[in-house]
């Protein structure tokens, strides 16, 4: 139930204000005619507050488990509406709870479900609703949702492996960075009076340096950090800027592999899983070049769809650029020619997924041990330098 907060005229053409509680406009509307009065405004009292909650996006994982549920209630040949009133009372998430009851009540004033969605795409992009919009129109709604589902699954499950991969690494750069700047600051003047006049190695004149500069500029070096901070961040905020980050990116060696054979993977499960539900071509790879993450291959596809739209081959202006692996490539123009597309994408999607997966464990075998000997050789420094000298001077007392 929402509040509806109301002015309206009265018979004798007096104006009156109030407040009626009700599911709908139109159930407000009704309400307000069964009272003989003629309304001038109309306004949802709580539309701010769900605006505000509605606009803070709602986790992928909790989208696709609605998906799936949704699928089961009109399998099982529960009506939309009341499946949307199964759902809201099940569904955990609170901000998916109200988008769910905006979502109802649009159902219940006529719209369609895709119709209703794109009134949050925040939280339902336009490849959710283009696959819904196919799914209507061709009385496969259960399919759609399962599909939308079960890619929603595994799209978690990969940025899942992604991140979780990347905490111990990042970790372990972070302690030893902590580890090394406390030592600079709290440890290494402690030695610098006991050493005194003693002739000092060039690695302990580099740790005292490096300790001294820390301690007495430090706001320098703070400043220092966040200009190229924030220069790097303005950078990137150009287009021109996230385009050459994005070929930097993609040079590192592992890791630029990895992320390209990841846009591969979201732009064939999208574009294979929108055509396997009746999407057209042309519609589904405007969709899917918005979702792959990567401008380079945005340009690469949007290329392609001017080839599909002059009736050429989608494969040839993918070849440009070397984003795209060449058996990849081959696969897809062999399904375009036997009419296959769908089924090959989701096929190359399931592939290259494994070998991403692959790709991210090699990446971080490589990261753990590097940033380990990084580490390692950074504390071991910082030892030599201060344990030299006094090596230096037992030696030197020894021989007199």
């Amino acid at each position: 139930m929402a509040d509806f907060h109301y002015v309206a005229k009265t018979p004798a053409g007096d104006t009156v204000t109030g407040v009626i509680a009700a599911e709908t406009e139109a159930s407000a509307l009704r309400v307000l005619g069964e009272r003989n009065l003629f309304p001038l405004t109309l306004r949802d009292h709580s539309s701010a507050a769900r605006q505000k909650t509605t606009h803070r996006r709602v986790r992928t994982r909790d989208v696709g488990v609605m998906y799936g549920q949704l699928a089961d209630l009109i399998g099982a040949g529960v009506p939309l509406l009341r499946a949307l009133d199964s759902l809201i009372k099940s569904t955990v998430n609170t901000r998916l709870v109200e988008v769910l009851r905006e979502v109802r009540s649009a159902v219940a004033d006529g719209k369609s479900l895709n119709e209703a969605f794109r009134d949050f795409p925040e939280v339902f992009p336009p490849l959710h609703t283009a696959m819904v919009q196919a799914g209507e129109r061709a009385s496969f709604l259960e399919d759609v949702l399962r599909s939308l589902a079960g890619f929603l699954e595994r799209l978690d499950e990969l940025r899942s492996t992604v991140i979780g991969s990347m905490i111990y690494p990042a970790l372990l750069a972070a302690v030893g960075t902590v580890v090394l700047t406390g030592a600079l600051l709290f440890f290494v003047p402690r030695f610098e009076p006991l050493l005194g006049d003693a002739p000092k190695p060039l690695p302990t004149e580099l740790v005292f340096a490096m300790s001294r500069a820390l301690r007495s500029y430090w706001y320098l070096l703070a400043l220092a950090f966040g200009g190229v901070g924030v220069l790097v961040w303005g950078g990137i905020a150009s287009e021109r800027g996230r385009r050459l980050f994005e070929e930097w990116r993609l040079r590192i060696p592992v890791v630029g592999t990895a992320l390209r054979l990841l846009a591969i993977t979201r732009f064939c499960r999208i574009l294979g899983t929108m055509l396997a539900n009746g999407v057209p071509l042309l519609q589904a790879l405007a969709i899917s070049r918005g979702a792959t993450g990567s401008r380079l291959m945005a340009d690469r596809i949007t290329d392609a769809m001017e080839n599909v739209r002059g009736g050429k081959a989608l494969t040839e202006p993918l070849r440009v650029g070397g984003l795209f692996p060449e058996q990849i490539l081959a696969m897809i123009r062999v399904a375009e020619e036997s009419n296959r597309l769908d089924k090959v994408l989701l096929t190359i999607a399931d592939t290259v997924e494994r070998r991403t997966n692959r790709q991210v464990d090699q990446t971080v075998r490589l990261l753990e041990p590097l940033i380990l000997c990084l580490v390692a050789m950074a504390i071991g420094f910082l030892a030599l330098g201060l344990l030299l000298p006094i090596f230096t001077m037992a030696s030197a007392l020894g021989r007199s």
